[in-house]
């Protein structure tokens, strides 16, 4: 994906993010994330909008932001207490 932007902070994404730039939860997200120093894929839908269909067809819905990692499980709209549970479940965050 040519638009995606890459935040990595360690040798690879850890998992990725669909959002849009006008979408409050998913400035929350990005920055939660960036604050826990997580890498990630964010792929904003807005540049991409054929992203939108993937990201639909991941979570059989269309709000945003997907949230989707490295075991494959995905949240929608999630709440950073959710993300962090989540990452701590992978062991991609200390207890």
């Amino acid at each position: 994906m040519a638009d995606a932007e890459s935040r990595e902070t360690n040798a690879a994404p850890t998992l990725r993010v669909y959002g849009a730039k006008w979408c409050g939860d998913c400035r929350r997200t990005k920055r939660r994330l960036d604050e826990l120093a997580v890498g990630f894929d964010y792929v904003d839908l807005e540049a991409e909008p054929a992203a939108a269909d993937e990201a639909r067809r991941i979570s059989g819905r269309t709000n945003i932001p997907v949230v989707v990692y490295p075991d494959g499980s995905h949240q929608v709209e999630p709440s950073n207490a959710e993300v962090e549970a989540k990452l701590r479940e992978l062991s991609l965050l200390g207890a």
